[in-house]
C-alpha cells in the first residue's frame, strides 16, 4: 500500500505551528504512514527548532517533485525573510500564514499531495485583500468547493464528533441562519460523511436544541417546533437516524452523546465548549462535505506559549493519523460502488421499473 502524500501548512510562525510539527515528526514511525511535505520554510523551521533544542531532521526542498519519501520534507514558499516575534500577531506572519495555504491548496488540485493537514492561523493577522474570510473552513470551501457543496465543520476524538450548524457567526446572527432547508443540508453532509468517511454503517444522529430546555414547548422559543422537528422528519423520510432535539446542557451531562456516532450543533460554542473540556489534549477538526480531506489540530496558535518549546503535539499527531485514516476509507468506499451490479428482478412485471 503506497504511503499518503500529507501537506502541512505551517500556520502563523509566530504560533506553536513549527513546535508541534517537529515533535510530531521526531517519532520515525510517523514516516512509515506517511510522506509529509510542510509548506512554509527551511530557515523559519530552523529557527524553532534551534531555539527549543528540538532534534527532528528534515530536508529542504523548493518544489513539491523534489519531496523524498522517508523524511520530513520543508518546502520554501514565503518570502525570503520573516521576522519571528514569538507569541506576536503581525502581517508579515500573517502573510507566510497565507502563502503556505495558497501554495499548498495549489498543488493538491493539481493531484500532488493526497491530504491536507493545517496547522493554526492567526484569524486577525491574516486578513487582507486575498484572505477575507473567518478560518481555514471558508477558505477552503470557497477555493476547492464545487457549486453544489458546503463544508461541515467536525470535531472529534475516538470518543465524540460534534458538528456545527452554524460556525463563525456572532450569536445575535445564529438563529437567522437556522432554516428547515440548512439543517436538512448539513444532516445530509454529516450521515454521508460517517457512512463514507468513518465506515458507519447505519449512522446515529443527535440534534441539539436551540434555544435553552429545547424551546420548553414554544415557551423560550420556537425554532424547536417549526425548524428542528420538521428537518428531522424530511431527514428520516430520506432513511437517516436523527434524534433530538437535545437540550445542551442536559444532552452532556447526562453524557448521552456516548450514545450517538455523532452531535449536530447549533452554534460554535454550543459545540466546542463541551469538546474542549471532553478532548482538548487530541482533538481534531474536519472538514466534511468536499472533495478534499483537511484536518487541523483543535488549538489555535497559542501565543502565550510560544517559543518556549512546552506545547503538546498530540492533537497534531491525531490530525495527521485522521487524514489518513478518512482518506483510506473513502478510497474503499468509492472503490466499492465504481461498478455497481445491476439490480436483480424476481418478478418480470418489474422490468417495467428499467429504463
Amino acid at each position: 500500500m503506497s504511503k499518503i502524500k500529507v501537506g502541512i501548512t505551517h500556520g502563523d510562525p509566530n504560533g506553536i505551528g513549527y513546535e508541534v510539527i517537529l515533535k510530531t515528526f521526531a517519532d520515525p514511525t510517523m514516516l512509515e504512514l506517511c510522506t509529509p511535505v510542510v509548506y512554509g520554510s527551511p530557515k523559519i523551521a530552523s529557527y524553532h527548532r534551534k531555539g527549543m533544542e528540538l532534534q527532528t531532521n528534515f530536508t529542504a526542498i523548493s518544489q513539491i517533485s523534489e519531496m523524498h519519501d522517508d523524511t520530513l520534507n520543508v518546502l520554501h514558499c514565503t518570502a525570503e525573510e520573516v521576522k519571528i516575534d514569538f507569541g506576536q500577531a503581525t502581517q508579515e506572519a500573517g502573510e507566510a500564514a497565507y502563502a503556505a495555504l495558497e501554495r499548498a491548496i495549489k498543488d493538491w488540485k493539481d493531484g500532488l499531495i493526497d491530504v491536507l493537514v493545517t496547522a493554526p492561523i492567526n484569524k486577525h493577522s491574516i486578513q487582507s485583500d486575498k484572505f477575507h474570510f473567518p478560518g481555514h473552513t471558508e477558505y477552503i470551501q470557497a477555493k476547492v468547493g464545487k457549486e453544489n457543496q458546503q463544508a461541515l465543520m467536525i470535531l472529534m476524538n475516538e470518543n465524540i464528533r460534534i458538528a456545527l450548524a452554524t460556525t463563525h457567526l456572532p450569536i445575535q446572527d445564529v438563529a437567522a441562519h437556522i432554516s428547515e432547508d440548512s439543517i436538512l443540508q448539513k444532516l445530509r453532509i454529516l450521515h454521508l460523511s460517517l457512512k463514507r468517511d468513518f465506515s458507519i454503517s447505519n449512522p446515529r444522529i443527535a440534534l441539539l436544541a436551540l434555544n435553552p430546555h429545547a424551546g420548553d414547548d414554544g415557551l423560550l422559543g420556537k425554532e424547536e417546533q417549526e425548524v428542528l422537528k420538521p428537518a428531522m422528519e424530511k431527514a428520516a423520510e430520506e432513511g437517516m437516524t436523527v434524534y433530538g432535539p437535545f437540550a445542551a446542557d442536559g444532552f452532556f451531562g447526562t453524557r448521552a452523546y456516548e450514545n450517538f456516532d455523532a452531535v449536530l450543533a447549533m452554534y460554535h460554542d454550543q459545540g466546542l465548549a463541551p469538546f474542549k473540556l471532553l478532548a482538548m489534549n487530541d482533538g481534531v477538526n474536519f472538514t466534511a462535505g468536499l472533495d478534499i480531506v483537511r484536518t487541523s489540530p483543535d488549538h489555535g496558535t497559542a501565543f502565550d506559549i510560544a517559543g518556549k518549546g512546552v506545547a503538546d503535539e498530540n492533537s497534531f499527531r491525531q490530525a495527521i493519523y485522521a487524514a489518513i485514516d478518512i482518506y483510506r476509507h473513502r478510497q474503499a468506499w468509492d472503490e466499492a460502488r465504481q461498478n455497481p451490479l445491476e439490480k436483480l428482478y424476481v418478478d418480470k412485471r418489474d422490468r417495467a421499473e428499467r429504463g
